[in-house]
């Protein structure tokens, strides 16, 4: 009798969660206007603001010759891509904008991301092709994001935050998250593939 009380009582925790997770309503926390781009992803195709929108998308700044923090932010992308793919989210895309385009050419990005396991790269998008003003304008102006490269000839490190944004599928950032985190779990797969997913759904109604 006592075993069935306790599997009851599993059976009602499980029903409550479940009921929670759908019962889930995404909410954006800001609302930056993404303005127009139009770049050259690693795969060398043409790609512009336009062309992502109908769909979300996380955009995130790194750059090749970086020895901090875009190798682990790299990598924890790849970790919600696979919190997804498990989700079965499909109508996504990832933009990750290189903060040095002298240096990142769609070769030197297409090699940078064949480092990672990447578990479905046709959504991914390295992009390039444009000036370093003007990808440091574009942060500011559309994620409110500082993005800083030295003009110490010797110096090739660029400033630029740990940031993931969330962008619905009308260009405007709705959320951002932690990208990097020298704590255990400080970067949420989940959260970010829940909010995502939510978002789809929320949209397709």
């Amino acid at each position: 009798m006592k075993k069935k009380y306790v599997l009851a009582a599993i059976l009602l925790l499980v029903a409550a969660v479940v009921s929670g997770c759908s019962n889930y309503k995404f909410k954006a926390t800001t609302n930056y206007e993404v303005q127009n781009f139009t770049a050259t992803n690693h795969r060398g195709e043409e790609i512009s603001l336009e062309d992502l929108k109908g769909k979300p998308w996380l955009a995130m700044f790194i750059f090749t010759n970086c020895t901090t923090i875009c190798s682990p932010m790299t990598y924890n992308m790849t970790e919600i891509q696979a919190s997804l793919k498990e989700r079965g989210v499909e109508d996504y895309n990832i933009v990750a904008f290189s903060v040095d385009p002298a240096t990142d050419t769609p070769e030197v990005l297409a090699k940078y991301l064949s480092f990672y396991d990447v578990p479905d790269e046709s959504k991914w998008n390295l992009v390039t092709g444009y000036d370093q003003k003007f990808i440091e304008q574009l942060a500011w102006d559309s994620f409110k994001s500082a993005v800083k490269k030295s003009s110490d000839p010797e110096q090739d490190q660029v400033m630029h935050a740990s940031t993931f944004s969330l962008v619905d599928e009308n260009g405007i950032v709705v959320k951002n998250y932690t990208g990097y985190s020298e704590e255990e779990d400080g970067v949420s797969y989940d959260t970010i593939a829940i909010d995502m997913e939510t978002l789809i759904e929320e949209g397709s109604h």
